[in-house]
């Protein structure tokens, strides 16, 4: 199952995973993960709305040739569908593979650092 892991957390711990998958591939031991760091509670709440994450459960089903397939699909504004993909591809949470939307992870796994 693929996973991508959601971290709240500061640079200092986004950059500390950085060292530890470097050092690590430098032993040469393969590995795939992928993280996407929130720096704040509120900049993960704001990106992952519910309807951002319904959009999300959508993409992962389905995937979808277009926004506006996408929103047709959920029977939502063009508009808004357009900007919540665009705030969740600039997350990296939502990603193009030969111009078709995906959401390619069959879990998120939020870890908030305290």
């Amino acid at each position: 199952m693929s996973k991508l892991t959601v971290h709240v957390s500061g640079a200092r711990d986004m950059g500390q995973r950085f060292v530890n998958a470097f050092e690590r591939a430098a032993k040469g031991e393969h590995f795939k993960e992928s993280h996407v760091t929130f720096l704040s509670w509120q900049e993960m709440v704001a990106a992952l709305t519910p309807k951002r994450l319904e959009l999300l459960r959508y993409l992962h089903r389905e995937g979808a040739d277009s926004v506006k397939a996408l929103a047709c699909a959920l029977s939502r504004d063009y508009k808004r569908v357009h900007a919540d993909v665009a705030a969740l591809e600039v997350a990296g949470l939502v990603v193009r593979e030969d111009g078709r939307l995906t959401a390619p992870w069959e879990a998120l796994a939020a870890e908030v650092a305290l």
